[in-house]
Formats: C-alpha cells, sequence, structure tokens
C-alpha cells in the first residue's frame, strides 16, 4: 500500500502534518486491519463466540496502541463483548463524538467459493480480501488511523473522543437495549461517527441519511409426524417440502413486489427532494447488473415504475434466507415431514416493525396449503432510520470527504440495516449520526469474495482524521 497521499487528495492547509503522518503509518494500519481479519469473529455461530471474544480483545490492544485511553471490555450477560476507549483532553468547550463500528462478522457462506480462504486476507488488483476486509474491521481501523495520526502529529485531538466497536451488529444488536440502560450515559456525545455504509462508487464518497429497519422470522411447516417413502405415499399424502415453496411462492407476485396483504401498507413515500437526490446519482442498471454479477438474462424484480434506488433503499423486502432440508447428497426418497424456514425482511421508512411482521405472520398461517400446521416466530426486528442532510456536523462532513476524495460526497440511501443508529441518536437528545462509507459496491459484504478497494481505505482514513479537524472548527 502506497505510503503517499492519493492523487486527489487535498488537505486542509492546517492539516498536511496529520495527512502526512497518516499515510506515512498507513502500512501498519493495514497490518492491524490484517490481524483483525484472521479471527473469525462470526457472532451468528456459538462455536465462534472464543473468536468473537479474541477479537475484542486484539481490537482493544489496537485501541490502546493508537492512543485511547480507559480502554476495556464492556460486558452483558449472554451478549459478545463491545470494546469502548476514550480520548477526553480537548476540553469542556469542544464537541464530543462517539466512533463506532463492529468486530463482528458474517458466517463465510460456502467456502469453497471464495477464490481465497475467508479468514487470511490477500491482496489481488488493489483489493484486500477476506470476511470482514470491508464490513467491518475497515471501520475500525479507520477510526484508530486518524487517531493515532493526531496524537503522533500534534500530541492531542481537536475533539474529545469515545470509541464504542460493537460485538454482535450482525445479529441485529439483540443486546442493545440492555446494553443502553447499562452503558449509555458513560457514551453520551454531541455527534455521532459510524464507518459501517458502503460509498456510491470507488473514488466517490458517500453519507448516508436512510437505513432500512429489520426483522426476523423463522417459519415451520410440519404435515406429518416423521417422513415416510415417497414411492409408498406419494401422490396422496402432502410433504412439508412442496407446502414450504408453495407457501412461500406467495409472499410475492410475478413482478417480486410483496404481495403480503396489509405488510408495506405505512411505507412513508418519498418526498421530491429524496427524489432529486436519488436522480442526481445517474442510475446505471447495467452498472448494478455489474457490480452485483446478474447473470445473462437474469432481470430485475420489483415495480418497474419505481427507481432501482428506490426499490433498494426505500422499498420493504421478504427473502428466504435458509432452510432446513436435506443436501442433494444427503437425500433420500422420502416425503419430508417438516421443513423450516428463514426469512429476512427489511423494512423500509415509516414501516412499524410489530405492525409488518404480525401481517407476515397472519398471512403465512392463512395461506398453509393442504391444511399443513404452520408456525411462525417472530424475531429481532428494529425500524428504519431517516435524517435530513444538512447542519454543522453534516457540513463538516461534506468538507472532510470532499478534501479526502477530491469530489463532494454523493448523498445516499442505504438498503442495510445497523440497529445501533436510531437508539443511539435518539438516548443522546437527537445527536447527528454521519454515516460515512467505508466500502464500495463491489465489495460484496457479507458474500463470498468480500473485499476492500486499499486506496478508498487510505481515502477513509484521510477523511476521517480531516473530519475531527472540521467537527471542532464548526
Amino acid at each position: 500500500m502506497s505510503a503517499t497521499l492519493p492523487p486527489e487528495t487535498r488537505p486542509p492547509a492546517t492539516l498536511t502534518d496529520v495527512a502526512e503522518t497518516l499515510v506515512h503509518q498507513i502500512g501498519e494500519t493495514r497490518t492491524w486491519l490484517e490481524e483483525l481479519v484472521r479471527i473469525p469473529s462470526i457472532s451468528a455461530l456459538p462455536e465462534h463466540a472464543d473468536d468473537v471474544r479474541a477479537c475484542a480483545e486484539r481490537t482493544a490492544a489496537r485501541c490502546r496502541d493508537a492512543g485511547l485511553e480507559d480502554v476495556e471490555l464492556l460486558e452483558l450477560e449472554g451478549a459478545h463483548p463491545y470494546v469502548t476507549g476514550s480520548w477526553l483532553h480537548a476540553g469542556p468547550d469542544a464537541p464530543t463524538v462517539l466512533l463506532y463500528a463492529h468486530h463482528d462478522v458474517q458466517p463465510v457462506g460456502t467456502a469453497d467459493r471464495w477464490s481465497s480462504p475467508p479468514f487470511t486476507p490477500t491482496e489481488r488488483k488493489g483489493r484486500l480480501f477476506g470476511r470482514g476486509s470491508a464490513d467491518d474491521k475497515a471501520g475500525i481501523l479507520a477510526h484508530l488511523a486518524a487517531i493515532r495520526a493526531w496524537l503522533t502529529a500534534r500530541g492531542s485531538l481537536p475533539v474529545n473522543v469515545k470509541v464504542i466497536i460493537e460485538g454482535e451488529e450482525e445479529l441485529g444488536s439483540p443486546n442493545l437495549t440492555a446494553f443502553l440502560a447499562r452503558y449509555g450515559d458513560r457514551l453520551r456525545a454531541d455527534v455521532i461517527v459510524l464507518t459501517d455504509l458502503v460509498n456510491h462508487k470507488v473514488g466517490w464518497p458517500g453519507l448516508t441519511t436512510t437505513l432500512r429497519g429489520m426483522a426476523e422470522a423463522t417459519v415451520t411447516v410440519r404435515s406429518l409426524e416423521q417422513p415416510v417413502h415417497s414411492g409408498m405415499w406419494g401422490g396422496a399424502v402432502p410433504d412439508a417440502f412442496t407446502g414450504a415453496i408453495r407457501l412461500l411462492a406467495t409472499l410475492h407476485d410475478e413482478r417480486g413486489e410483496i404481495a403480503v396483504p396489509g405488510f408495506a401498507d405505512d411505507v412513508r413515500p418519498l418526498s421530491e427532494e429524496e427524489r432529486a437526490r436519488f436522480a442526481a446519482l445517474h442510475e446505471d442498471p447495467d452498472e448494478l447488473r455489474d457490480e452485483v454479477r446478474m447473470l445473462d438474462g437474469v432481470g430485475f424484480v420489483g415495480d418497474p415504475d419505481r427507481s432501482l434506488f428506490e426499490r433498494l433503499w426505500a422499498r420493504p423486502t421478504i427473502t428466504p434466507v435458509g432452510m432446513d432440508v436435506p443436501s442433494v447428497a444427503n437425500a433420500s426418497n422420502t416425503l419430508l415431514s417438516r421443513v423450516d424456514v428463514k426469512l429476512s425482511c427489511r423494512l423500509a421508512p415509516g414501516q412499524d416493525p410489530d405492525r409488518a411482521m404480525t401481517a407476515l405472520r397472519d398471512h403465512l398461517i392463512a395461506q398453509a396449503p393442504w391444511g399443513l400446521h404452520v408456525e411462525v416466530a417472530l424475531g429481532e426486528r428494529n425500524p428504519a432510520w431517516v435524517m435530513e442532510p444538512g447542519g454543522p456536523a453534516w457540513d463538516a462532513a461534506v468538507a472532510a470527504m470532499t478534501a479526502a476524495y477530491g469530489r463532494e460526497p454523493a448523498v445516499l440511501g442505504c438498503g442495510g440495516s445497523i440497529p445501533f443508529v436510531e437508539p443511539f441518536s435518539a438516548a443522546f437528545d437527537g445527536a447527528p449520526c454521519l454515516l460515512v462509507g467505508i466500502e464500495d459496491p463491489a465489495s460484496n459484504a457479507h458474500g463470498e469474495d468480500e473485499s476492500l478497494h486499499l486506496e478508498d481505505f487510505v481515502r477513509a482514513c484521510l477523511g476521517e482524521a480531516f473530519l475531527l479537524g472540521e467537527l471542532a472548527a464548526r
């Protein structure tokens, strides 16, 4: 990784020393990142609980190395550990900034579809591949790179800083309410900065103003007390597998639009300002196809009268993401007696999670084919989050990112969910949240061959260093 400023970067005249220090340290910053990527901190799998703790401990060690004080693991019974630290010597008149990221990662999916081992960081064509390389261990290192550069170059930070690194974001932050009740007061801040979002493109940064909410459900379909011979009984006796497929087919119409009555009734329509911001991004369907590697002949789903950005950021989804059935290799000629399906839902701005998920549950039970027994267990859920761009913190972020990338950030929505955002902002009297890109559309977070664009990573680190200075000035 080059130890020089990216050619587009134009540091503020007052921050040249901080910028030069950061790029001088960027090689070691990458080493720290690769250390974290090697730890399989998969919060969803109980067998990796020790790895999640090991990642928290390594993160805490690097927080100390960067110059943070009072670094410790914050614990809740039954929860993966958070990491926190602070530097609070800028004085009572300086703003306090809370920096957020998370150290847990998604499961790897199908390991043999990765081009290199998921937890062996590997560079190819200017990208660092590995699970968590982008989502969100790069976010942790962007915080630490900025803090370390300031403390090395100046011996101080221009603002008071608190850092919180979550350990169960990829689970939907199930213990967030309890965490806030116990530790919220010590994390109080004037501005919250989250490095867990996506830039518009490589070299074009993004500031995100909307997040979809998230909800989960597990659907159990049962037909028999036990599996039976498919030849002896097939044709008259219903099986749970076919029933589950028919039931899932009722969730969408032929266009891929949600067909569950009432599920999307309270979705907030886009404002004219939001439509104008989406239009300014110059949607390119072919480019989007390339970014997600759609196969030839496969079309987009959803209402064709809505833009792709609206479908991705401002409309709800219901997606089957897992099913407990025998694999093809282990299949036998039987009628399955039970099938379990996990549904992942993304909730649009305006939707009430409890109301939407109750509508989904009622629909699934009512649509059970052939009298099959259907049970629906609702899981964690959180609402969407929306902010309007503007204000001193927003202006500071625009200035900082423009200096780091050489162009103003795009104003984006995000189809993903970060449960941390809304509760923390509300707990801190509506503190503004700056959602900063660390990934790009080709990062393939949550998928196979997740990767980080290394030059954009340098720009992201510089952008955060500049942001601390801009927040102090404003």
